[in-house]
């Protein structure tokens, strides 16, 4: 693997019983590169994400995140990376700070960091302030920039975002954009994002990669998009490529094959 890359991914597949959901795909990202991956609901964003971050094990294929072998060397791997999920997963009954030291013992950062670590990533954030506040009561777009400050605790190399803006009013959005975008240029962190917010994709991505039915369609700048498919702006292209028809709601893939399989064995 080249040394400027930190995301490698070969020849990947993830499928549940006759159901694919990823379908041999390969694509990298460099260091310091914010990479969007796009795609209508069930296209296969976050089940390669959960690949990725050892959530789910490939079918077939290769996966390596900073040198290490995502499945061989899985332990390895996860203190390489940071993630904010699309679904919250604060504990909403801890205070900000506890959610933070609780982390902090998860990924085994030295005792004599973790406070210093804490206060930096909360003065970051803009949550210093409120440290000793429950969870509970903060808003939607407090608790995305707590879960950013947990995912970069222990000082990952890779930091993957989930839908991180979604139901963020404009202002928190462009805030916690400007936020990763820092982190990119300052620490040179990778980060590999998924949004339904193509402008999002089109300001803040170096590259983007659009998915659909389990492939991997094309991947370029937001103007080579544009070229490619002759169109004028970067949702244009989307639709292009992807179609215009609705989707079902994002579900989860390999839950939906297990309901199928229960189902079958007690008939």
């Amino acid at each position: 693997m080249a040394d400027n890359t930190m995301i490698k991914v070969e020849h990947l597949s993830k499928r549940f019983g006759h159901f694919t959901a990823v379908d041999n795909i390969s694509f990298s990202v460099s260091r310091g590169e914010l990479f969007a991956l796009l795609g209508p609901n069930g296209a296969g964003k976050s089940t390669t994400i959960k690949m990725l971050t050892t959530l789910l094990k490939p079918s077939s294929g290769k996966l390596e995140l900073n040198g290490h072998d995502v499945v061989a060397r899985p332990d390895l791997t996860r203190h390489s990376f940071g993630i904010v999920f699309q679904d919250p997963t604060l504990d909403n009954d801890l205070t900000a700070y506890e959610n933070m030291e609780l982390h902090a013992v998860m990924y085994s950062v030295p005792h004599n960091e973790t406070a210093p670590r804490i206060e930096a990533l909360m003065r970051l954030v803009e949550l210093w302030d409120r440290r000793k506040s429950l969870v509970r009561t903060f808003s939607g777009g407090m608790k995305r920039r707590l879960e950013i400050a947990r995912g970069l605790l222990h000082h990952p190399q890779v930091l993957f975002l989930d839908e991180p803006t979604l139901g963020l009013d404009a202002q928190t959005r462009t805030l916690l954009w400007n936020y990763v975008g820092n982190l990119a240029k300052e620490k040179e962190m990778t980060i590999l994002f998924t949004t339904h917010y193509l402008e999002e994709a089109e300001a803040n991505a170096s590259r983007i990669g659009i998915i659909d039915h389990g492939k991997l369609l094309v991947i370029g700048t937001a103007p080579e998009l544009k070229q490619e498919t002759k169109t004028n702006s970067l949702e244009e292209a989307y639709l292009a490529l992807t179609g215009r028809e609705l989707r079902d709601e994002e579900v989860n893939s390999h839950e939906v094959w297990r309901q199928r399989q229960r189902s079958r064995n007690m008939r």
